[in-house]
């Protein structure tokens, strides 16, 4: 197993997990849209991983959509996504959350018949190091 730290953006929560991730999807779904206010979402998915929180804990608030499988959990104070044990007994760890570098490349992206009609041409804009000028 490979142990993993994260942390929201205030600092306020944070974790470590030991896990080693079967798979890494970029979701196109419109749920994912909405919880993550961007394209898709990115999020790696473990079946035996353990989530330790190491601060925070009380500052964590969940979400499930009624009618689906959407689950999502974040920081009541800065709203960053964090990792949930889906109902469905997987570790569900939001990419960006991490500190840690991951290794793993996305398997694949998924729901693309619900991408954003903005997305399709992102790859041929212009690519900034930082903040336009």
């Amino acid at each position: 197993m490979t142990n993993y730290v994260g942390s929201c953006l205030c600092g306020a929560v944070t974790f470590e997990i030991e896990a080693e991730f079967e798979s890494f999807y970029l979701c196109h779904c419109k749920h994912c849209q909405k919880d993550t206010g961007s394209a898709f979402a990115a999020n790696l998915f473990s079946q035996t991983g353990k989530l330790i929180w190491c601060s925070g804990e009380d500052n964590i608030s969940s979400f499930t959509l009624a009618g689906s499988q959407h689950q999502k959990s974040f920081c009541k104070d800065c709203g960053t996504a964090l990792p949930n044990n889906h109902s469905s007994g997987i570790l569900v760890v939001p990419a960006g959350c991490l500190d840690t570098d991951v290794a793993v490349i996305p398997t694949a992206h998924i729901f693309m018949s619900s991408k954003a009609s903005w997305e399709s041409n992102v790859v041929n804009i212009r690519k900034l190091e930082g903040l336009p000028e």
